[in-house]
Parts: C-alpha cells; structure tokens; sequence
C-alpha cells in the first residue's frame, strides 16, 4: 500500500527535508496568516517566527516561543499556500512541525482512547440499533464502486451522514460505508499524539479496507480526513482508487439532483463555510443555488479549513469574533435559516437556534427536504437544546441500552458536558446569545 514500502516517520522525513530544500524563511507565510493578530503574535517579526519553524525541523534548535504558537494556532486555511514564493505549502509544513513536536511529549497519549469513548457514547445516544450498526460495523459487502467515508467525529451528528446517505441511494450510487474510530485516518495517532507508528498502521488498515472494496471512488464526508489523506500523506501511500469529497459527487452529479428536487424550499439562508478548501464551499453553494425556491443570501466564509479543533478552535479569539460575525449576518438579512456545512461546524453552531429568530440546519437538511422526503432526526441539537443534563440521560437511556453501551447515569450526567463540549470545539457559545 506505502509507496515503496516507507514507514510513515521515514515520509516524514523526506517531506520536511523537501520543506528545508526550498523555505528561505521568508515570513510571506506568518505575514499573512490570518491567526497571527489574535495569539499572541501581532507585532512579532515574521522571518524570525518562520526561521523557527525551519531551524525545528533541520533539528538545529528547539521550537521557539514563537513558532511554536504560530504552528499550533494553524487553523488550516491555506491562505499562506499561494503567497510562497518559493512553492512551499506552509501549511503542509506546520502539520510536519506539529507532529514531530508531538513526538517530543513524554507519557501515553491518551486522545484518541477517549475520542473513541466520546464517538461511541454519542452515536450510541442518536441512533437506532440497525443505525449504529451501519455507521461502526465493517461493510456489508465484498465489493462496491464508491466508498462513502465518514471518518471518525462525523458519528458525533450522525443525522448528516444518514442524510447523506439518503441522496447517495436517490442517484443510484453503488456504494458501502466506511467509518468509526476503527477506520481513522491516522491523523490523531500522528499530528496530535505524535506516534507515526500507530498512525501508519492506522491509515494502512484504513487505506487496505478501501482497496479490499474494489472502489473506483472513495468519498470523504470529513475535511479533517481529507486533507490528511488527500494533502499531508500525498505520496506516502499508493492506490487504485480515486480519493475525493461527499461534496465533489454532488457537484457531478447536479443536473440529475436538479431533477430530483421536486418540493420548493421557499426559505432564505445563508451558507456557513470556510477558507480552506474553498471548493467545497463552493460546490455546496452550487447545489443548494439549484434548489426551487431557495433564496441564498450570502455564503461567508470564515477562516480555517472547518470548525473544531484542528480548525478555527486553533485561535478561539478569532474564531468567536468570525461567529459573531456570521451570526450577525444571519439576523440582519432577516434569513430563516443558517446553513452549516461539517459536522464540527453543525456541533459548533446548533445551539444558536436557542437564541431565536432562524432555524440551523445543515446542507444535507436542505436536500433531503427539497428531494420530498423527511431528513434524519437532528437529535444531536435537539438533546443540545434541551440543555439540561439530566434531562438529555433521561432522553439518551433507551438509545445506550437498545445499543448495548453500559453506563452509570451518576456517572453519564458529570462526563456528558465534556463530551459535548468536545463535539462542538467552541470554547464558549456567548457569542451566539441574543443582542440586548
């Protein structure tokens, strides 16, 4: 599966001594990184922060103060990317900073442990048993032409893959799901923990069960996933099928959803989205611009690459004020609804519809209904609306039990805030509260 059988630390290497080949620690980069006023840096001299980063990975010195808070605050927004002008992709390089920085931790990482614990607790408090086996359990089949991947965090508002799904068997698509903490991309075990190790092994497994599926496509619902994937490992990994995002087969396939929009939506939104992977963006800009009825106002797109942690949440000050913003934008063009786009952003912003004035939906919401048919259960913002702790166990029990997943409700009800403050990533929703 590895290009030439290299281990992933040994990739590693070469890509950050291809970095080191061409960065003359120029700065353009930090100069216009747009995270830079809000930790920590405004004011800092950019060569110096870049030489930082470049003397830490040629192992010439330890990450400096500086570097060290420009290369953990990337939210992934690739705006550095066409400023270097010398072809270096900084954000690539950041990643490569990053993981060998995690690599210098001492004790056992345990991230990825309770990530999983949190993924299983709360697709387990959403779905109906037959639900939750389709989203965690290995394909069904031996053999399919698409592969629809969802990642790991995606299971935290499982109500958009299964509304995802429901426009993949409405065009006809031959295709098996591939998902949950045992299919990860790796990006954990890497970037954040630092264990190449376990990380290869990761994405190798991952990578070996798309390839035993004989898939032509494999479709990625998460950005997270597709930017490890499809950017960082680029050349680490060789493969037979083509590697792409939910949101590149519906812009392929928009005359045949056109012609299966059949309910007008008689609604003005506006769309949530963000710098990095502006395609994306725009590809759900197009279908929904395709939808009877619907008027979309405005389409703002904030910084990073999605929301959550390895996103926007990278710089939190930054981030509230980008929030604030759009919600500002949603109430003064009167629109009815705001239009999330991930899942992370969905967990990030469904509990602004407590505040009133305009429903939050997500995309796949908005195409479901279009298409005459009912989208899945949003249970996720409606048990985050309800926010009583209790309350949300009271819900959530049937859902645990009929799962199979064991839990103490004394026990549930102290852990559940956490757990739901690590699917939403925000650090504080004031900014979502009604103007006074």
């Amino acid at each position: 599966m590895n290009a030439g059988n290299q281990t992933l630390a040994s990739y590693f290497e070469r890509e950050s001594a291809k970095v080191l080949d061409a960065c003359t620690a120029c700065g353009k980069c930090v100069e216009v990184c747009p995270v830079v006023p809000y930790v920590g840096l405004k004011g800092a001299d950019p060569k110096a922060v870049a030489s930082g980063v470049v003397d830490f990975l040629a192992r010439r010195a330890p990450l400096a103060e500086a570097a060290a808070a420009f290369a953990h605050a990337c939210n992934g927004c690739g705006e550095c990317i066409p400023q270097c002008p010398e072809g270096v992709n900084p954000r690539k390089m950041l990643v490569l900073a990053n993981t060998m920085r995690a690599g210098e931790r001492t004790g056992t990482p345990q991230l990825f442990r309770k990530m999983s614990r949190a993924i299983r607790l709360m697709a387990g408090m959403q779905l109906l048993p037959a639900e939750f086996a389709r989203v965690l359990s290995p394909p069904r089949r031996a053999a399919a032409e698409i592969v629809f991947y969802l990642g790991c965090n995606a299971l935290r508002t499982p109500h958009l893959l299964f509304n995802a799904m429901y426009v993949l068997d409405a065009l006809g698509a031959d295709y098996e799901v591939v998902g949950g903490p045992g299919s990860c991309c790796g990006i954990v075990q890497s970037k954040w923990e630092g264990e190449l190790g376990k990380g290869e092994r990761m994405i190798n497994a991952t990578l070996t069960r798309f390839e035993g599926l004989n898939a032509e496509k494999v479709l990625s619902w998460c950005p997270s996933c597709n930017l490890h994937i499809g950017e960082t490992l680029a050349g680490f990994h060789a493969t037979s099928f083509e590697f792409g995002h939910f949101t590149g087969y519906l812009a392929e396939h928009l005359d045949e959803l056109r012609a299966r929009f059949v309910r007008p939506l008689r609604l003005k939104a506006v769309l949530h989205a963000h710098v990095g992977l502006a395609d994306l963006g725009r590809n759900v800009a197009r279908v929904l611009g395709a939808i009877p009825a619907l008027e979309l106002i405005d389409t703002v797109a904030e910084s990073g690459y999605t929301c959550g942690g390895s996103g926007c949440s990278r710089a939190p000050a930054l981030m509230k004020k980008e929030h604030a913003a759009l919600v500002e934008r949603v109430r003064e063009t009167r629109a009815d609804v705001l239009v999330t786009f991930y899942h992370n952003c969905h967990a990030a912003f469904a509990p602004a519809e407590k505040a009133g004035g305009f429903r939050v939906l997500n995309y796949t919401d908005l195409l479901v209904e279009a298409m005459g048919a009912t989208p899945h259960d949003d249970v996720f913002k409606r048990l985050r609306l309800i926010d009583d702790w209790k309350m949300i166990v009271e819900e959530a029990e049937p859902y645990l039990r009929a799962n199979g997943i064991d839990f103490d409700r004394e026990f549930l009800e102290s852990i559940l805030p956490d757990v739901f403050r690590m699917a939403e990533f925000t650090g504080g929703l004031d900014c979502f509260a009604s103007r006074t």
